[in-house]
């Protein structure tokens, strides 16, 4: 429940924040006597867009501890510890970014990574992957997060996701202008009327769907290159198809929706599903060692 009124809170902070934004601009006024001023809108769809997106970007990493509850490991209280942080340098060096920030969560098997830059980001497993996996396996997890952080992954997602916001606000408002001028062609009142405002909530949604299958499938692409990145990581695949194998046989802990993305393991269903099923990773592996 936690994570559920935190993510509402803080889309509608972002929301409100974008749309003072858009005030101060005067992009918010695209409805005039004389039509719609497609300039504007567009420049309003953008700040929508990316903006919410980017703003998102900035504050997942302190919203992902907070909401999941991480304990930053900063000075090592034990061996497990310890070996988790030197494994973390390990991955980042030979992935040629800096040391992530490390921690742990309790919950059930899962691990994320978040953060704006490659150079401060933050990668965080539960307690239930720790306890339930070899040394191994959590290395070729701890892999597939570094990976992810190495391929620049948070950043193409948000620009993704920043696309997608931007044509669903334009097309949504375009289409609904158009469907209220139709509705009203004999009316001389100015102003957007019933006809605008229904059909623009209504194509948010319906077209917010959409783009959400769109960016679940890149997600699920990324996942790809993320388990052969943990392979190269490790110099050889073996250890990422165990942890993966290991998964299939696990129930898997919820991730924030802001990291849900950049876990080990996501989402179950097909065209919302930011992870692909298990079994393909696997065998995308098996298949990759073969050549």
């Amino acid at each position: 429940m936690k994570r559920i009124v935190l993510f509402v809170l803080t889309n509608l902070a972002i929301v409100v924040v974008l749309g003072i934004v858009a005030s101060v601009l005067g992009v918010n006024r695209y409805l005039t006597a004389n039509g719609l001023n497609l300039t504007a809108l567009l420049g309003f769809a953008l700040i929508m867009g990316f903006g919410g997106a980017f703003i998102s970007l900035l504050i997942s990493k302190p919203m992902a501890k907070w909401s999941s509850g991480v304990q930053v490991i900063t000075q090592p209280r034990s061996p497990d510890e310890a070996w988790l942080l030197q494994t973390v340098q390990n991955l980042a060096t030979k992935a040629g970014i800096g040391m992530p920030e490390v921690g742990v969560f309790e919950g059930e098997p899962n691990a994320f990574a978040t953060g704006a830059f490659k150079n401060s980001a933050l990668v965080a497993v539960s307690t239930g992957l720790l306890q339930g996996m070899t040394r191994e396996e959590v290395e070729a997890v701890l892999g597939h997060e570094v990976a992810h952080i190495a391929n620049g992954d948070m950043v193409t997602m948000t620009l993704i996701q920043g696309v997608m916001n931007t044509f669903v606000v334009f097309l949504s408002r375009v289409i609904g202008y158009f469907v209220d001028s139709a509705l009203r062609k004999n009316d001389d009142r100015s102003g957007p009327g019933i006809g605008y405002y229904a059909t623009t909530i209504v194509l948010d949604i319906v077209l917010g769907f959409a783009a959400a299958m769109i960016v679940a499938w890149f997600s699920r692409h990324r996942e790809f290159r993320a388990d052969a990145g943990s392979a190269q990581l490790m110099g050889r695949r073996q250890p990422m198809v165990a942890a993966l194998q290991r998964l299939g046989g696990m129930t898997p802990g919820e991730l924030p929706k802001n990291v849900e993305a950049m876990g080990i393991t996501g989402s179950i269903g097909k065209l919302f599903a930011t992870h692909p099923p298990l079994e393909e990773r696997i065998a995308a592996l098996q298949s990759a060692a073969g050549r």
